[in-house]
Order: structure tokens, then sequence, then C-alpha cells
């Protein structure tokens, strides 16, 4: 509800309560129940994108920028980079998906997946599998198939749900003396996630699979019982959401079952991309985003925005919304020139997006991305 809808009901209930008779006061109270429960209802990602995007202030969605992102990937549309088959590409050192620990090692894996960018940038966590160095998100992932390989049951419930903070420690461990992020806090939602799995039949396929093969179903269930995955906020007076890392769970889920040949899974439209810090640095580049000079100087001074402050929420909001532009702009391309259905879902395009900033990092070097330490992404 907009502030000015919010006045409109106040002014209303004022003037009911001067009559003072019995009715009036239940209608006060009647009018008082609407307005909070509206005010309280918590938006979904997408929505939240649009809200955010509509009122603005520093971060800007370039229709120019979107067509031009629309039209690079419509030259893609054939390719395996637009398909749930990218996920082994943007993954390659998970499990094979056929492997009886590809699910919990995604469910161990995007539990975690968050804050991974470095104090300073001369000093980054480094972790070395099988002859490559690896920094950022990929050091968790080589960790984790790390200690898969020295024997860490790292993938069980029954153990990650009662691990101590020194066993982590050791399993994420750095081949310098730079650690990884927030070990505490890893520590925290890995335990309290396995907990819940362990409560629901000790393993994600059990857990997951209690909302079908619906992924909205799957992100609710998610959110609903795994408290560290309530990825929300307010803005504006509204309860907004991003679900940053709910909705890459159930979109990694998607890509294992995929490969496995069983990814018939509905509703993957209804997920966005994943609002983290590096797509939409990618989505600057690209023009399909921009920063206002202010911000600019804010990214650029390395100042640490805090996790709901208005101009981070409106970076990540702003790219959700940039991508369902995107998205929507490429499936009218592929309806007018080739009198076809798009398929190309906004999780397939964040899963293009995310290996582009990583490849392209040095050209993109310029565009600050935001500091936000959270568990969130």
């Amino acid at each position: 509800m907009s502030s000015q809808r919010s006045s409109d009901w106040s002014i209303a209930a004022n003037q009911v309560v001067k009559t003072r008779s019995p009715t009036s006061q239940w209608c006060v109270a009647l009018l008082h129940t609407v307005v909070v429960s509206i005010m309280v209802q918590i938006l979904f990602p997408r929505e939240s994108g649009r809200f955010i995007a509509e009122r603005s202030r520093d971060v800007f969605v370039e229709e120019e920028g979107v067509h031009k992102v629309a039209e690079m990937l419509y030259h893609l549309r054939h390719s395996e980079d637009l398909t749930a088959s990218s996920w082994k590409k943007a993954n390659p050192l998970a499990p094979a998906p056929t492997s009886d620990q590809a699910l919990n090692w995604v469910f161990v894996v995007d539990t975690m997946n968050f804050s991974f960018w470095p104090d300073k940038e001369t000093e980054q966590c480094e972790v070395t599998y099988k002859g490559t160095t690896y920094t950022g998100y990929l050091t968790l992932c080589a960790a984790i198939t790390r200690a898969m390989e020295e024997g860490v049951p790292i993938t069980d419930p029954k153990y990650f749900s009662q691990m101590s903070v020194e066993e982590l420690g050791h399993v994420l461990r750095s081949d310098n003396q730079t650690p990884m992020p927030m070990l505490q806090e890893r520590h925290q939602v890995l335990t309290e996630g396995g907990r819940v799995l362990q409560e629901h039949g000790g393993s994600f396929w059990s857990f997951i699979s209690q909302a079908g093969n619906d992924a909205r179903k799957m992100v609710e269930l998610v959110v609903k019982k795994i408290p560290s995955y309530r990825d929300e906020a307010t803005h504006e007076g509204r309860s907004i959401s991003f679900y940053k890392r709910a909705q890459i769970l159930v979109a990694d889920f998607w890509g294992v079952m995929e490969a496995r040949g069983e990814g018939d899974i509905i509703d993957m439209d209804w997920l966005t991309m994943f609002a983290d810090y590096r797509v939409p640095q990618v989505l600057v580049y690209l023009g399909a985003l921009r920063y206002s000079d202010a911000l600019m100087q804010t990214l650029n001074n390395g100042e640490v925005l805090s996790s709901g402050d208005r101009r981070e929420v409106e970076i990540r909001g702003c790219s959700i919304w940039s991508v369902e532009l995107i998205k929507e702009r490429l499936c009218k391309l592929v309806h007018e020139r080739d009198g076809q259905t798009c398929s190309i879902n906004p999780a397939v395009i964040d899963f293009y997006l995310w290996p582009y900033a990583k490849k392209h990092h040095k050209e993109m070097a310029h565009i600050p991305i935001h500091h936000t330490r959270c568990i969130y992404y």
C-alpha cells in the first residue's frame, strides 16, 4: 500500500471515530486491521523488484541497455548457456549430478553461499583443489569437495547439523593467512539447516520433495522452515523480499535434476534473478542498470552498506526488475522473429550472467561492487 493510500485510510478512520458510536469503534478496529495486514504482507521478489525500481533514487533501469542485453541473449538462444544445462558449467566443482551426494552438496554450498568479498583486494581467501587455486564463491565449492575427498562426511546432515566451529573452520581452511569471512555465521546457518533436514527425513531430497515439483512452493517451504533463508527487508513502508539463497537453492536443485533427466519442475518462471553483489555489476557494465554519481562515489570510496540500507535495497531490487525486463524483451524478440514461445527464464539468465561477470572481471574492474556483510548473499 502506498503512503498516500495509508493516509487515506487513516483519515477515513478518524472521521468514523468522531461519530463515537459502538459501530464506529468496530469500524475503526476493522480499518486498522486491514491497513496493518496490507502493510506487513511481504512482497515476493518479482513484485519487490518492481516496487523498488518505481521508487529508486540512486539506481535506474535503462531501457536501451535492457534491449542491448536482450539482443545479446537472443543470439545465444540456442546455446546451452541459456538452459538448465549451464548449471554444471557454473558449478564445475560439484559432484556428478547422478551421484547420491549431489543434492546434499547443493544444500551445503547454498546454505553458506554468502559474503565472499575480501576486506582488501590484495588479501583474498584462496583454496587450491587439484592444482587450481580458487577465490570468491568457488573457494567454498572447492573446500566442500576437498573435504569430501578427505573423507569428511560434510554432505551428511547427521554430521553437519552438529559439527563444531573448529571442524567447519578446518573444512573451509584457506591456503593463506586470509580466512573465509564469517565463519561463525556459516557454522550457525549450516548446523541450523542440518537440523531442519534431520527433522524432515534426513536429506535435502526428502525435505524439498514435500513441495512436490513446484518451484514456488519449494521457495516458500525453504523460507518457512529455515530462518537463515528469510532474505527480507522494509522499504518505503512495505515489507519486501529477495530470497536470493532460497531461489538459487531451488534453481540448483532444478539444474541437478535436469542433468539427471528429471527436471520436470513447474513454475520455474516464478523465480527471479538471484540478487547478489556480482550480477548488479555486470548489469551496470552492460548498460541495463545505471548508478547515480553519488552512489558511484560511495561505492568507489569502499563504503560498506548495511543490509537493508536504501541504496543496497535499490541495487538488488533494480537488478531483479532489469532482468525481468530483459527476459520480457527477449521473449518478444523470439516471438516476433522466430514465431516461437520463449522458454528462457530469469534463473537461466542469471546462470549466464554470473559466469560472464567472472570471465570479464578485468574489463569490469572500473565498476565497483557494493559491499554488504550479511548472510543473505
